[in-house]
């Protein structure tokens, strides 16, 4: 899962990745069918046909949490009106025991259940990122005739004992609406989808989304690629984004060479209006053949096209690691009440070190831009709680106050990758780094043979060094802080903190200067906050109403273009403000002024170190 949070500060703030006992029959198989042609009160008619039943009684579970989102989301919530029938259509006693399940009695005479379900992107309170709010790439959306967006356990849930039991699920959907997915469409009709899977799992990791077809494909070395995208406005398309995404993905299998078999991948992407009933929370969510994408519409081409390649670089290289490698937590994952594994810093850290590490790889971005990228990284992990064991906090991450940590992941995780690469890479002369380690990883266990979570760090100094497993021993099981410049020194690098213009609109990076009005959609200077030099300059105040800036009428609906703006702003060129101050406009007429951020920096010390310091970088 890749959370984006600061590109969006200031959207998030306008509306204020347990074994169970799977018992089942040879023929069984349960079916199961979604109408979207039917779309009422916003909630469409699910329909489940029950297996045979050797019990009296029955469970029914929708998830509480579900592989790659580390939280708890109960996605019961949006289920209302579950009602169960036997064969005669006679309704059998349901009771609702807890958020995410339903106890059936007289299971043995059970035919079907019903129930409605409600979307998720509807209950946003506006950030994507609140107590409540189910983080959008893996929730519902339900527009009738328009967009469905079907992360398929938001809709379809399993009988106790019958999680691995294969699953046919049917969908009946307008005729002008089709449906993205990597799975195949058993049924040749326009207006029916049969797909088929061999377990609960398989279905739940295959995200389905419908809109007016709009899509590409391209194959990569053997891999078939759809590129798949819902524009509310039609503001983009599939091809105006597919060339960067071709390019990026080919760089990426190249990166990763005969690691990755997959043969067909997908990537959905659902642009958000950001209106009140729309998604707010920005990112993407991993699956084995895809990946889920939700980001605003309102994004320009360069920033659209930057956090794609972003969060899809992350979401594609989870192929290697959870869903290659992985621990039994995973692959005998438990909806409703799950077990989290001790290795989130290799499942989401890695994984983003990678997403990095194979752009200047593969020649994407500047050497400068990469030390940059894990400059941040290190000056951000600081933030956090830099004393709390990684595996601790992995294997608590549901609650706190390991869950407020989590974002660590993307930042310490991804450096944990860093040092480990480094050492096997000074180790072997540059000759192998952390991508031969997953490789062996990968051969090792795989798919369908999980490791033990307790044995990992000695298999992976078997494979590796001993460095390797003192390092993760100290620093990821243990509470010391990473001593970032000694692993840096070893490829001729050094830490230093430079003075760099700072974000006019943003304080700290994550504190918004500024805030809209609901009902007017007027942005206004907060007001009791202490100002940065920008807005001192101009003599700007809080509670400031801004109508324009360089005679560019500003509100809700374009904020986004005017925060993207400032960032092309040069330091004292001049700008006129057109605001509204106690009920009267004024224009304030000025300079640019950045306010100076003090930053990590990374850059080359020791020349002698070149060769190595290439190996690591280019392979």
């Amino acid at each position: 899962m890749r959370k984006l949070l600061f590109a969006f500060a200031f959207t998030s703030l306008l509306w204020s990745c347990k074994t169970i006992n799977n018992n089942k029959s040879k023929t069984a198989i349960i079916q199961a069918s979604i109408n979207l042609n039917e779309v009422k009160n916003d909630q469409v008619l699910v329909t489940v046909n029950a297996p045979k039943i050797n019990s009296n009684e029955i469970s029914y579970h929708i998830p509480k949490t579900v592989p790659g989102t580390y939280s708890e989301d109960n996605y019961g919530k949006y289920i209302e009106d579950l009602k169960a029938y036997d064969k005669k259509g006679n309704l059998l006693t349901v009771k609702k025991t807890d958020q995410n399940s339903w106890t059936i009695s007289k299971a043995k005479s059970l035919n079907k259940i019903t129930y409605l379900v409600s979307d998720t992107f509807d209950t946003e309170k506006g950030t994507g990122f609140g107590q409540d709010d189910v983080f959008s790439p893996a929730g519902s959306n339900i527009a009738a005739a328009e967009n469905f967006m079907i992360n398929t356990h938001c809709f379809i849930g399993y009988f106790d004992n019958f999680l691995a039991t294969p699953y046919q699920l049917s969908i009946n959907h307008p005729d002008n609406l089709w449906g993205a997915t990597s799975m195949i469409d058993k049924d040749s009709s326009v207006t029916t989808d049969l797909f088929v899977t061999s377990r609960y799992a398989e279905l739940v990791e295959n995200p389905i989304m419908y809109s007016k077809p709009d899509y590409t494909t391209f194959n990569v070395d053997g891999m078939d690629i759809q590129i798949c995208v819902y524009s509310p406005t039609g503001k983009y398309t599939a091809e105006s984004i597919t060339p960067e995404m071709k390019t990026m993905m080919t760089a990426q299998k190249k990166f990763l060479g005969k690691i990755n078999s997959t043969k067909k991948y997908s990537v959905l992407l659902y642009l958000s209006s950001l209106k009140e009933n729309d998604a707010h929370g920005f990112g993407a969510l991993e699956h084995p053949t895809a990946t889920t994408v939700v980001l605003p519409e309102m994004m320009e081409k360069d920033e659209l096209v930057k956090s794609m390649m972003d969060v899809v670089s992350h979401e594609f290289f989870h192929i290697v690691t959870p869903l290659t490698i992985h621990s039994k937590e995973i692959q005998d994952f438990d909806y409703n009440a799950p077990k989290m594994s001790q290795h989130l810093w290799m499942y989401e850290g890695v994984t983003e070190y990678f997403a990095n590490l194979f752009q200047i790889d593969q020649g994407l971005i500047s050497e400068t831009d990469f030390y940059n990228r894990m400059a941040e990284k290190i000056e951000e992990a600081k933030a956090l709680n830099d004393t709390m064991p990684f595996t601790t906090m992995s294997a608590n991450v549901l609650k706190e106050p390991y869950k407020s940590q989590y974002l660590n992941v993307y930042q310490k995780g991804a450096l944990i990758g860093m040092c480990i690469d480094i050492i096997i890479r000074e180790k072997s002369n540059g000759q192998r780094g952390i991508l031969d380690l997953m490789q062996k990883l990968s051969n090792e266990y795989g798919i369908s043979k999980p490791f033990n979570d307790e044995e990992l760090f000695d298999k992976i100094t078997e494979l590796s060094y001993p460095e390797v497993g003192d390092f993760l021993k100290t620093y990821v099981a243990g509470p010391t802080p990473i001593p970032y410049e000694v692993y840096l020194a070893k490829m001729g690098l050094g830490k230093s903190k430079i003075q760099v213009p700072g974000a006019i609109f943003l304080k700290d990076n994550s504190t918004p200067y500024v805030n809209v009005n609901p009902a007017s959609k007027e942005i206004f200077v907060v007001p009791d906050m202490e100002l940065n030099i920008f807005f001192d300059n101009l003599k700007l105040k809080g509670g400031d109403i801004i109508l324009s800036i360089n005679d560019i009428a500003y509100t809700y609906d374009n904020i986004y273009d005017l925060i993207n703006q400032s960032t092309k702003w040069k330091e004292n060129e001049p700008i006129i403000v057109k605001i509204k101050r106690n009920g009267k406009e004024e224009l304030l007429k000025g300079t640019v002024k950045f306010p100076n951020e003090e930053k990590e920096n990374i850059t080359v010390t020791d020349e002698s170190k070149k060769q190595l310091k290439e190996a690591w970088l280019k392979g």
